[in-house]
């Protein structure tokens, strides 16, 4: 099978993954425990910024579609993880595909911070649309959801190099 199949074989299945990775959290309201990132991380650490758009945008479009349907936000929930496969994927791709567990980790942190500020500004944008803002709903429980995304961040840096050298394995 040529490279380029398997690159989109695997950015197919790290889409759909994101997907249901999105749609089986723990929704509790404004508080979201979700793995979803996790495959865009993986498309975007090994093959650049492109294919992490790509397989950040198809995931969150199917989970936001089948989850929530159309409104006039759901481009705006879609946009972090998107960024999120544009900035680690530019990171990746700056440093030859080929990172530290050290520099895997600090990247992996700086983008689920990242995520959860970009969620929480489309959150106070739909509430406000919508009309259900509230200042406590929308900044009231930040901290858990920082807690909760420095430790997936964690958890991620620690299984990222692992996971994309036995994947990158399989592409050549």
């Amino acid at each position: 099978m040529a490279k380029n199949t398997k690159q989109l074989t695997i950015n197919a299945m790290m889409a759909a993954m994101c997907a249901v990775l999105g749609y089986i959290a723990l929704d509790m309201g404004n508080l979201k425990v979700t793995f979803e990132s996790l495959p865009i991380l993986i498309s975007a650490l090994m093959f650049g910024p492109v294919d992490g758009m790509i397989v950040g945008g198809m995931g969150t479009l199917v989970y936001q579609l089948l989850k929530y349907g159309v409104s006039a936000t759901t481009l705006l929930w879609m946009a972090p993880y998107i960024i999120c496969g544009l900035i680690v994927g530019l990171y990746a791709k700056k440093h030859g595909f080929a990172m530290s567990k050290g520099q895997i980790m600090f990247i992996v942190i700086i983008n689920e911070l990242l995520i959860t500020a970009l969620n929480t500004g489309v959150l106070y944008i739909d509430s406000k649309l919508y009309g259900y803002y509230s200042a406590a709903f929308i900044f009231g429980s930040l901290v858990p959801r920082i807690a909760i995304c420095v430790g997936k961040a964690i958890v991620f840096g620690l299984v990222l190099p692992g996971l994309t050298k036995a994947l990158k394995h399989q592409v050549r």
